[in-house]
């Protein structure tokens, strides 16, 4: 079983209008509504892919129901979300139908007590027992300590489970300190963490923070990984127009399906590449289409090069 932790998930709500036009009223000419935060998107792929996976988090409210009946339609996925007394959050996709551009507008989430942070706590430790590799992903909801990704990363590893981070912000500065085997972050994520803008500078510098292996996320110019001995450069074979969103989400759940599956860096990364692609030029926001997944991944390219050139 593959966990995936999402502290602050969300329903996802995806708009489509024929023109985004700021100051102005809409007519939606189509409204669809999804589970959400991006260790739910994560498990959803893996999902898709015949995995099975549990969700572990925060859900709450009259949002966090509607969420966690979403997903009771999933096959091979279990919730194993704990309850808080707040109100799960609501992200808003307003996709344009002319440019093709996505709006996005996110909610904080609700405040997590000292209580409810501890009984997940106590959950997130059973369900390591059973756990072949954890996903950590997306942001903290308030009262969450900044320091949480830290401490259940070292909790799983503890346990002997391998770990995956993709986080942003303090979140991230302090998560990386627990010395996640895998690293996920996206271009502006990482240059948030390291400072530096230069994408090969910036991913070995995240390495000598903590991380086992960075893979960062390139926008159009696909994967750059840094292993202990190697890097790799994985790309798709053109530049895609369409939505984003949820793009970096299946990538995550390439890395860790093959992770689980054992797989070697090239055949993980060309996975991440193509499911990342097939998430792009898909109609609904956030998912992918497995007959244009199949077919983008004898295309993505994978060059290697040693760290010691």
């Amino acid at each position: 079983m593959i966990l995936t932790v999402t502290l602050n998930t969300a329903l996802d709500i995806t708009y489509r209008i024929p023109a985004l036009r700021a100051g102005s009223s809409h007519r939606v000419s189509e409204v669809t509504e999804r589970p959400g935060g991006k260790g739910v998107n994560v498990a959803r792929v893996l999902a898709a892919l015949g995995h099975e996976v549990t969700v572990t988090g925060f859900a709450g409210g009259t949002t966090g129901r509607v969420l966690r009946d979403l997903l009771t339609a999933v096959p091979h996925l279990t919730d194993a979300l704990v309850p808080v007394t707040g109100t799960t959050r609501r992200t808003v996709a307003v996709v344009d139908g002319r440019s093709g551009d996505t709006t996005q507008l996110n909610e904080p989430g609700p405040t997590v007590s000292h209580a409810e942070w501890s009984a997940f706590q106590e959950v997130y430790g059973d369900l390591l027992a059973t756990a072949s590799a954890v996903a950590l992903c997306g942001s903290l909801p308030p009262g969450v300590p900044v320091g949480a990704y830290a401490g259940l990363i070292r909790t799983a590893r503890a346990a002997g489970v391998p770990t995956l981070l993709d986080t942003s912000g303090s979140a991230l500065r302090r998560g990386v300190a627990g010395r996640p085997d895998i690293l996920k972050p996206n271009a502006d994520e990482l240059a948030e963490l390291t400072g530096s803008h230069e994408p090969l500078r910036a991913t070995l510098d995240a390495r000598r923070r903590g991380a086992g292996t960075v893979v960062a996320s390139l926008g159009a110019q696909g994967l750059l990984a840094v292993t202990p001995d190697s890097r790799w450069h994985a790309a798709p074979p053109a530049r895609l127009r369409g939505n984003p969103t949820g793009a970096g989400d299946s990538a995550v759940a390439g890395l860790l399906s093959a992770l689980v599956e054992q797989q070697p860096w090239p055949a993980a990364l060309s996975r991440a590449v193509a499911l990342s692609a097939a998430t792009v030029l898909s109609p609904a926001a956030g998912e992918f289409d497995r007959t244009t997944y199949e077919k983008f991944l004898p295309t993505v390219t994978v060059t290697r090069e040693s760290n010691a050139a």
